[in-house]
């Protein structure tokens, strides 16, 4: 039975040392945000992930959801309880505006907590989480009148929400979309039509769920141009607020699937269902978006926060599994073998993970604070700089994270040997749940494209342009101090390499655009090892600071984190050269076998 304990302090570390929190006081919301406040819910969230969540991981992965006859879905036991515990602790609305009854603390505090519950319970945490995407939509482009009738109950728990874009004849290409909307003299409209592999999509947790459907109006244009987006009650909603009628949205089916079995992935069928535009029309995918973002972030936080829980239960294997002898000499005399955690190729796969770890978290919540600045900042050109980062930045966390997060839970599975193939230790589950991460949301590949096609170009290169400046500011800064060149000489080079491929997209790609598509998800890795070494410069640096002040406690940490950060710019940063290579061969021979010689 696998375990989980919270990393609560490696986030404070992140927050209060390497980022200072304090420092955002001026935006709304973080002038709550106090270290103590901070220390208050990460202990609370920790504990309902480790207590509550934790022990029905493995329930929801065998018993899964069940569908009835009469369409209505149950989750596996224990489910209701937990999320009850969830809804009524308060934790949907940890940072939704306090007028929809949230508590208004930074955006940043809600992705931490998510981490916390999806290295618990990934197919739990996905309940709240599409919820927490759909609150975000609604806030941002939804009516007054839209609001007040959707968002209090969904911030206190009592209804949850999704995100409704695929169909079975399209899911990346969003353009070939079927599903029609009829406009009706009332101004609201009727949805017909199938959405598949819809999250969270029918389920017994909470006694309302609140639809975001993309379809197509009456005359609209073809293609993505052509979509709306309106939000489609389970049960229509009163003047009161109160609950009214079934709506005409029933689930077909639920998917049998390869992992995250306690989550309900619904095929949703629309049947002249009632629904109302939320935004413009014919701007729908501008609207979803918005989910879109909030939902790419929260798959990369998944792909850390299992990476993270099978991390902890491949260090426990390794320190308690005796196999062997230490090829440098006997470590445990009194044993008849030594713990296997002393075997270098063992503490190779333990130190990868744990370095990408640690870099993704400090990654993850760097980004999670410009999505504040974005969304709070009174300061334009700040918030400007925010958005920008966070454009380029979402599809290397979603991409690299969630493919990390795969291969991390393979090599913590393979610590275990043959007992990692046994579903009896839970990481043969960690492993088919982290498949999903680098498929929903956007495959990675189209993370990829988006990053090459999309981001690296838009505003005239402004934003990465002012990630090079930034990261190369601090090489500069820190490349006289001998404590720091082990770190910031290994990050100058890979940047060097970035820049090498950004400039070889710009000068072989618009004349043959198969060479960004070559190139794509190398550039994405690249971009994402220089970003990870970024943030271990930093801790780093924090490290070094906290030693030579008395570190308060924290010394074996600290000591830790420095040789954990000499590991990721000596073994895995250096992978950045054959991604450069890869890039820089083009897409020749990638692309000339005809399709009949495959």
């Amino acid at each position: 039975m696998p375990t989980y304990k919270a990393p609560v302090e490696d986030v404070q570390f992140l927050l209060n040392d390497v980022f200072h929190i304090e420092r955002y006081g001026n935006l709304p919301g973080f002038a709550d945000a106090s270290s103590d406040v901070l220390a208050a819910i990460l202990e609370e969230a920790g504990k309902f992930a480790e207590e509550v969540l934790a022990p029905l991981n493995r329930v929801g992965d065998l018993e899964g959801c069940k569908r009835h006859d009469d369409g209505s879905v149950t989750t596996p036991t224990g489910f209701k309880q937990a999320y009850k515990q969830y809804a009524d602790g308060g934790w949907m609305g940890v940072s939704v505006p306090a007028e929809y009854g949230g508590q208004g603390l930074p955006g940043t505090f809600t992705v931490m907590i998510n981490e916390l519950l999806g290295g618990a319970n990934i197919a739990f945490s996905m309940y709240p989480g599409l919820t927490q995407g759909a609150i975000a939509a609604l806030l941002h482009h939804g009516s007054d009148a839209i609001k007040k009738t959707y968002l209090p109950a969904m911030t206190a728990g009592k209804w949850t929400g999704t995100m409704n874009l695929t169909e079975p004849h399209c899911g990346t290409d969003l353009g070939l979309s079927r599903s029609k909307a009829v406009k009706q003299a009332d101004g609201s409209y009727k949805i017909t039509g199938t959405k598949i592999f819809i999250s969270s999509g029918e389920h017994d947790l909470a006694e309302n769920i609140i639809h975001l459907v993309l379809a197509r109006t009456e005359g609209a244009p073809a293609g993505i141009k052509g979509l709306t987006l309106f939000v489609v009650p389970k049960f229509l909603v009163n003047a009161d607020g109160s609950l009214g009628g079934r709506n005409g949205v029933m689930c077909g089916s639920i998917e049998h699937k390869m992992g995250i079995h306690g989550n309900s992935t619904a095929v949703l069928n629309y049947d002249s269902a009632s629904g109302w535009i939320i935004g413009e029309e014919n701007r729908g995918i501008n609207a979803m978006f918005t989910m879109m973002n909030e939902a790419r972030l929260g798959v990369a936080v998944q792909g850390l926060a299992i990476s993270e829980v099978a991390y902890q239960n491949a260090v426990n294997y390794a320190k308690d599994r005796l196999q062997g002898r230490s090829i440098s000499g006997v470590k445990a005399p009194d044993k008849p073998a030594d713990p296997i955690i002393v075997h270098p190729d063992v503490r190779r796969m333990l130190m990868t993970i744990k370095a990408l770890n640690e870099a993704s978290r400090a990654l993850v919540l760097w980004t999670a604070l410009k999505a504040d600045v974005a969304h709070r900042s009174d300061d334009e050109k700040a918030r400007q700089a925010a958005d920008d980062h966070m454009g380029l930045l979402t599809p290397v966390l979603k991409g690299v994270l969630t493919d990390n997060g795969l291969t991390n839970t393979v090599m913590a599975q393979q610590i275990f040997g043959g007992h990692g193939y046994i579903a009896e230790h839970g990481m043969e589950q960690f492993v088919r749940d982290a498949r999903i991460m680098m498929i929903y949301e956007g495959a990675n590949g189209i993370q990829a494209l988006d990053l090459v096609g999309r981001k690296l170009g838009r505003d005239g290169g402004r934003a990465i342009t002012a990630f090079f400046k930034e990261v190369s500011d601090y090489v500069k800064e820190h490349s006289a101090d001998e404590a720091m060149k082990p770190y910031v000489a290994p990050l100058g080079e890979a940047l060097a390499q970035l820049q090498q491929a950004t400039m070889w997209f710009m000068q072989n790609a618009l004349k043959k655009p198969d060479n960004a598509g070559a190139g794509s998800t190398d550039y994405m890795h690249l971009f994402g090892l220089v970003a990870l070494g970024y943030m271990w410069a930093q801790m780093a640096r924090t490290a070094q600071e906290k030693l030579k002040n008395g570190a308060n406690g924290s010394e074996e940490r600290m000591k830790a984190k420095l040789v954990t950060g000499r590991y990721f710019m000596e073994r895995v940063l250096p992978e950045s050269a054959a991604h450069l290579k890869r890039i820089q061969t083009g897409a020749d021979t990638m692309m000339a076998l005809p399709a009949e010689a495959f």
